[in-house]
């Protein structure tokens, strides 16, 4: 099942370039990224209420408030470097550099999370990586 949703959110991914590429024009890169944090939260907590969950809030620990906020701080950096850079950039080359997220993330998972690198994971970054490059070169 995961998989799935992991290619679904693939899809949405790419929508949500390809959208926020059209709808930008003429408007203020910050602004855009606000409209967008409003619709994702709205949408969220409409999950939220949808699936009755909000009374887990009180229970989630210390640590995790503290990671999450954490990783909300850089969601919020990212979409907006991201706005920027679809902005002024051609999407075709912002959105392959910003899925080098992956090549990060593995190295991230290896340092911190002490997640194996095994040699098809390795390959695959290394192919990532170079397709980056062909593509925004």
């Amino acid at each position: 099942m995961w998989l799935l949703f992991a290619v679904l959110s693939s899809v949405f991914a790419a929508l949500t370039s390809i959208l926020a590429k059209v709808g930008i024009e003429g408007v203020n890169s910050t602004l855009a990224t606000a409209i967008r944090t409003l619709v994702v939260l709205v949408m969220a907590w409409g999950m939220v209420f949808l699936t009755n969950t909000q009374g887990g809030v009180t229970a989630i620990a210390p640590k995790s408030w503290v990671f999450l906020i954490l990783s909300g701080l850089a969601t919020g950096a990212s979409w907006l470097c991201y706005y920027y850079a679809l902005q002024v950039g051609e999407a075709s080359k912002v959105v392959p550099i910003d899925k080098m997220s992956v090549v990060i993330t593995l190295l991230l998972a290896f340092v911190f999370l002490h997640e194996k690198i095994t040699i098809k994971s390795a390959i695959g970054c290394t192919l990532i990586g170079a397709g980056t490059l062909l593509m925004v070169l």
